[in-house]
C-alpha cells in the first residue's frame, strides 16, 4: 500500500489530549458544516456529511451540538460561513506538507500559516507543489486489543477494505474515500474498537529524516495542528520510533 503517514500515527496518539482541549470539537463542527453547506443535510445523500457524522460520533459529540452544527451549514440556522481550501508546502529535511484548512478570513489565516512555517523551518509553496506525492484514501484505524491479526485481516477484506497492515498496537486499514463509512461501521458492528475512520491523502513515498531535523519537523507539525484553521495536515515524512 501507499506509505501511511508517521503524522497519522503520531496525531492518533495526540487525540485523547486534543479532546481535553476541545481541539477535536472544533474541527469536527467546522466539518459539519461545510459538508452540510456544499451536499445539503441528509447524509443518506451526502457522503462527505456521513462521514463527518461518523468522526463527531467518534469523538463523542453530543446530538444536539451535531445538529446545530449540521443546521447551520445548511443555512437552516444562522452561524458564520467558512470557506475551504488546501495550502501545500515543505518541512524541514525536504518533506511535503499539505493543509486543509478552513476560514472565514482567508488572508488572516494564510499569513499566520506562512509565518509559522518560515518560524519553524518550513516553506510555503504553490498550489500542487507537493500534491502530486499524495493520493486520497480511506484509512481506518482500529485498536489491536489481543486480536487476531489473521482473523482480523479477513473481516476488512469481507467487509470491502482493500488493504491491512499491523502497526505497533493498531491495525491500518486501506478503504475506496467512497466505501470508507460503511467498512468502518461494518467492523465497528462486529465489536472492533474503531479508533479513528477518515478520508485521507495518504503520501505514496515516504522521506527519511533525521538528526537535528526531526524535532523542527515534529515542533512544526505541532505549531500546524494547533492552528484553528487548520483541519487536516498531511505528510511524507518517516522517523524511527527511537528518534521521537
Amino acid at each position: 500500500m501507499a506509505g501511511h503517514s508517521k503524522w497519522a500515527n503520531i496525531r492518533h496518539k495526540k487525540a485523547a489530549q486534543d479532546a481535553k482541549r476541545g481541539k477535536v470539537f472544533t474541527k469536527v463542527i467546522k466539518e459539519l458544516m461545510v459538508a452540510a453547506k456544499n451536499g445539503g443535510s441528509d447524509p443518506d445523500a451526502n457522503p462527505r456529511l456521513r462521514q463527518a457524522i461518523s468522526t463527531a460520533k467518534a469523538a463523542n459529540m453530543p446530538n444536539d451540538t451535531m445538529t446545530r452544527a449540521i443546521q447551520k451549514g445548511a443555512g437552516e440556522l444562522e452561524g458564520v460561513t467558512y470557506e475551504e481550501t488546501t495550502y501545500e508546502g515543505y518541512g524541514p529535511g525536504g518533506v511535503a506538507i499539505m493543509m486543509d484548512v478552513m476560514t472565514d478570513n482567508k488572508n488572516r489565516t494564510v499569513a499566520e500559516i506562512r509565518h509559522i512555517m518560515s518560524k519553524h523551518g518550513g516553506k510555503l509553496g504553490e498550489n500542487g507543489s507537493v500534491g502530486w506525492m499524495f493520493e486520497k484514501s480511506g484509512q481506518i484505524i482500529l485498536s489491536a486489543n489481543g486480536q487476531d491479526e489473521d482473523a482480523v485481516f479477513e473481516e476488512a477484506l469481507e467487509a470491502g477494505a482493500e488493504d491491512f497492515i499491523a502497526s505497533d498496537d493498531e491495525f491500518i486499514i486501506t478503504a475506496s474515500p467512497a466505501d470508507t463509512v460503511d467498512v468502518a461501521e461494518t467492523l465497528g458492528g462486529k465489536g472492533y474498537a474503531v479508533v479513528s475512520s477518515a478520508v485521507e491523502m495518504v503520501p505514496k513515498n515516504t522521506v527519511k529524516v533525521e538528526g537535528n531535523d526531526v524535532n523542527r519537523l515534529i515542533t512544526l507539525m505541532d505549531y500546524l495542528e494547533d492552528h484553528d484553521d487548520i483541519q487536516n495536515i498531511y505528510s511524507n515524512f518517516e522517523i524511527d520510533d527511537a528518534d521521537l
